[in-house]
């Protein structure tokens, strides 16, 4: 399993395996995310917007509507449209 040290300054290098399975180099950006168990996950920046889909779904609770998202928004600032 790769594995790397965080410098002092809080950087690492991320080990050859990992950088061509991501297939990313210098330069590019990376995304970590922490999914609902805590873990931490790591993927090239710059991914499909689709991908997100879902990521911040909350079991039980209902989807917001527009309208609904709008009113809330309206109160939070004190206009009541």
């Amino acid at each position: 399993m790769p594995s790397a040290m965080i410098t002092s300054k809080g950087q690492i290098t991320i080990p050859k395996p990992i950088r061509l399975l991501l297939k990313v180099r210098s330069g590019d950006r990376l995304d970590f995310l922490v999914d609902q168990r805590g873990q931490v996950v790591l993927r090239a920046g710059g991914a499909d917007v689709t991908e997100l889909r879902g990521l911040l779904r909350q079991p039980g609770r209902r989807p917001v509507s527009v309208p609904d998202m709008n009113k809330a928004i309206a109160r939070r600032h004190g206009s009541h449209k």
